[in-house]
């Protein structure tokens, strides 16, 4: 049985953000150092130590004060978990997006947290601790930046936008192909184009009005659960790289700084359609 306190969105809020906070000050005093790294699916897509303490330090304390809340995380709650999203209350956790940066110890990888209700988001935060850099996002209360209220540039013409995706984990010869036609194709119209390694920081990028539009295709649920909210509440578009609505669950996802942006560039790509779990 829910507890009136499993839908206190503002304890919710109150409660992941002290969470998040301490996650931050692991990543951070980890950065520069050696890292425990084992892969997942190949040399590439990698994972460490920090992410599965990240992860637990979260979802158990999470789990204990919201009993009945679910949970869609990339590392410890199995397979069956990372793929099934349901009306009820979901918290949607990336411990450490990013992980190629922080195994680098490259200053880009974050904490993305994302709190789902009837498949639609409630409240978004991604921190990266290196930088203190902290997005946040409230359904229908705007987006933040430290506490500073964001939007999105506005801009409208692709020849001025500044844009972000990344290459993913995966080296799939078709998903490589279309990746590099699509650089070929957007390269020459925009304004230019920035791979950093962080799915949900791109997407504050975009946010914060720091970049134009992001598109990807291959990252999960956890890579732009909390980024979506955090656009749409800075006043910017989220939606399938087709066009379409964004489904999180589809491994496909654009955001941007307008609509006409958006639709414009949209034009310029080769389509890809990942599997479930190619990447």
């Amino acid at each position: 049985m829910a507890s009136d306190s499993d839908r206190d969105w503002d304890l919710c809020f109150e409660t992941i953000n002290k969470l998040v906070d301490e996650a931050g000050k692991i990543i951070a005093s980890r950065n520069s150092g050696a890292k425990t790294i084992s892969e997942k699916t190949d040399d590439i897509d990698l994972l460490t130590e920090t992410d599965q303490q990240v992860e637990k330090l979260l979802t158990e304390n999470l789990h204990a004060k919201f009993p009945s809340h679910k949970f869609i995380g990339e590392e410890a709650f199995g397979e069956g978990n990372k793929s099934q999203l349901t009306d009820d209350p979901t918290w949607i956790i990336d411990p450490v997006d990013g992980t190629m940066n922080f195994v680098h110890s490259y200053p880009q990888s974050c904490v993305s947290v994302g709190l789902w209700v009837n498949k639609s988001p409630e409240l978004a935060i991604v921190f990266n601790p290196v930088f203190n850099q902290k997005f946040t996002a409230r359904r229908g209360q705007g987006a933040y930046y430290n506490g500073q209220k964001i939007h999105v540039s506005g801009e409208k013409n692709i020849k001025k936008a500044l844009i972000t995706t990344e290459f993913g984990t995966s080296r799939d010869p078709e998903k490589v192909r279309v990746t590099l036609e699509n650089l070929a194709k957007v390269v020459p119209a925009v304004h230019g184009i920035r791979v950093t390694g962080s799915a949900a920081l791109n997407m504050c990028m975009v946010a914060q009005g720091a970049a134009d539009l992001n598109y990807e295709f291959g990252p999960h649920a956890w890579d732009m659960a909390a980024g979506d909210l955090i656009v749409r509440e800075a006043g910017g578009v989220t939606m399938d790289p087709s066009g379409g609505p964004l489904d999180i669950m589809s491994r496909r996802v654009l955001a941007a700084s307008s609509q006409e942006l958006a639709e414009d560039f949209i034009k310029l790509l080769t389509q890809f359609y990942p599997q479930p779990r190619d990447d």
